[in-house]
């Protein structure tokens, strides 16, 4: 690559560069914002993917993988060995690509990106060579999000084909899995679709907390929330020995007669 590129987000940026890159790729000091569209453009990359380094601040790294598409795609782009992601300790002067011909910084300019190239060879070996030193000498970030690969299969598995398949389309109807305030978490969505599948409450969390997603005390925190909110109700099951267990249902009209495509819209409009 020898050419600026001037593109309108950073997204068409990544796919050229992955597209034209024949080894590894470093990806130094990225923004929250290229770190998630580096995500999108590598889990959707047509063709061979080259093994991707990201060095990154930790601050823009936790804030991003607190989204669950975000963080979940990361994680099964980490587990098939196509990315691996370290702490940048001191901020960069610039974002940088840097493959084993050209060095790009990545600069903003209104609502355009570009990507200022140079592929001297006596440069992109010393930035190699720097970036090379600073990656071995970095911190893996540990990203506790497993893989939405993972999560998938086991919920067909452990749950039924049937609850994975309106995890699915309630996944695809989101822009965000936060549960700030912009969105549903991973939780949330994962207990709606149990209710709307009228499974126990054990058996969701226990399979929550064996996949990764979180802890039974917090997939029961949960369900007491929105149990108060009148999102969801329970019913008691007896069983041979012990306690009854609760069987989740959907509590509210509006989400027993919504599709599973809807169930995230008609949740964020009785959360808010």
């Amino acid at each position: 690559m020898n050419s600026n590129l001037l593109e309108q987000d950073i997204n068409d940026i990544l796919q050229t560069v992955l597209t034209e890159a024949t080894d590894d790729l470093l990806l130094i000091d990225p923004t929250e914002g290229a770190i998630q569209a580096l995500v999108d453009v590598a889990t959707g990359f047509d063709g061979e993917l080259p093994t991707i380094r990201m060095l990154a601040e930790e601050r823009p790294l936790k804030e991003t993988m607190e989204d669950f598409l975000v963080a979940s795609r990361a994680a099964d782009l980490i587990d098939a060995g196509q990315l691996s992601i370290r702490t940048l300790d001191d901020p960069a002067a610039n974002s940088l690509l840097i493959s084993g011909a050209s060095v790009l910084a990545l600069v903003a300019a209104g609502d355009r990106i570009a990507a200022l190239t140079t592929d001297d060879s006596e440069f992109v070996e010393s930035a190699r060579d720097s970036y090379d030193d600073q990656w071995e000498a970095a911190e893996p970030f540990r990203l506790r999000t497993p893989p939405i690969t993972r999560v998938r299969e086991t919920l067909a598995a452990d749950i039924s084909e049937a609850a994975r398949e309106d995890f699915d389309a309630v996944l695809a109807k989101l822009d965000t899995a936060r549960g700030d305030g912009n969105g549903l978490d991973e939780v949330t969505i994962s207990l709606l679709v149990a209710a709307r599948n009228e499974v126990l409450l054990y058996d969701i969390s226990k399979w929550g907390e064996d996949v990764g997603i979180a802890s039974k005390a917090t997939f029961s925190r949960t369900k007491t929330r929105l149990e108060d909110m009148g999102l969801i109700a329970t019913e008691k099951v007896p069983i041979d020995v012990g306690r009854p267990r609760l069987r989740l249902q959907l509590g509210d009209d509006r989400l027993r007669e919504a599709e599973a495509s809807e169930l995230a819209g008609v949740s964020q409009d009785l959360l808010d």
